[in-house]
């Protein structure tokens, strides 16, 4: 598989940050109550609590620029979040994110993460791609950390129905792609994976399918609808961002 240099190097991770947040605060400006309390894609989440899910995590985002991990997890344990679990604490962080906010006035959750999510976006800027912050997966660089967050802003745009030009898709989904084989990549995932232009051919322990690169990006962010064929082995082999 390519390296990050030769998938990624012409991608700008902290322009595209930029464009998603834009995107979602465009959209959540636009919503009435009714909009607020629609289903998003999460599941038992509303458009509201994706918003809240946002605002809540750039505590952890701040706690990454801060070099204060440490501080971070001392904070889930006073909240009576377990921090044992590398990885179940992380649905426990987002579920307590939500339940904070629930009872506030949604303007005062979009000022919130508005403001928390805009320092975040300069901060990482201005450390620029190759600065190394604190995450809790260790030192990492700041614009592939940025790549993640792009990644998962635009799934949650697409979680609750932000609208993406005709214009814009194609690199939308370009860059995506992108993004997932590199994670792909990163993570020593056992899936082989060839691109051919806009389909992606996967190959995991004998077994084969072939996707769009939009059912793979779907994939890749665990977002393919119960009903695709795609064989479960696959299915968990592509999981490989937020």
């Amino acid at each position: 598989m390519s390296s990050e240099t030769d998938l990624l190097k012409d991608l700008v991770p902290f322009d595209i940050f930029d464009t998603e947040a834009e995107r979602l605060d465009r959209f959540f400006s636009s919503l009435d109550d009714e909009g607020w309390n629609r289903p998003s894609r999460c599941a038992g989440w509303s458009v509201r609590d994706v918003l809240a899910h946002l605002a809540g995590e750039e505590l952890y985002n701040h706690a990454c620029l801060a070099g204060d991990i440490e501080g971070f997890f001392r904070m889930l344990e006073r909240e009576g979040i377990s921090v044992d679990d590398s990885i179940g604490w992380v649905d426990q962080f987002n579920d307590w994110c939500v339940r904070q906010r629930r009872g506030l006035p949604v303007e005062q959750v979009l000022q919130e993460w508005r403001e928390k999510n805009g320092e975040t976006r300069r901060r990482m800027r201005e450390l620029g791609r190759d600065t190394l912050i604190q995450t809790a997966a260790g030192p990492y660089p700041a614009g592939l950390q940025t790549f993640h967050y792009d990644s998962e802003y635009a799934t949650h745009a697409d979680d609750v129905g932000a609208p993406v030009s005709a214009e814009e898709a194609g690199f939308r989904l370009e860059w995506r792609v992108r993004f997932g084989l590199f994670a792909l990549a990163e993570q020593g995932s056992n899936a082989q994976v060839e691109r051919d232009g806009d389909r992606i051919r996967v190959r995991v322990n004998g077994l084969t399918a072939e996707l769009s690169a939009a059912e793979f990006v779907e994939a890749t962010v665990g977002r393919l609808p119960e009903s695709h064929p795609l064989d479960p082995r696959i299915r968990s082999a592509l999981r490989c961002l937020a």
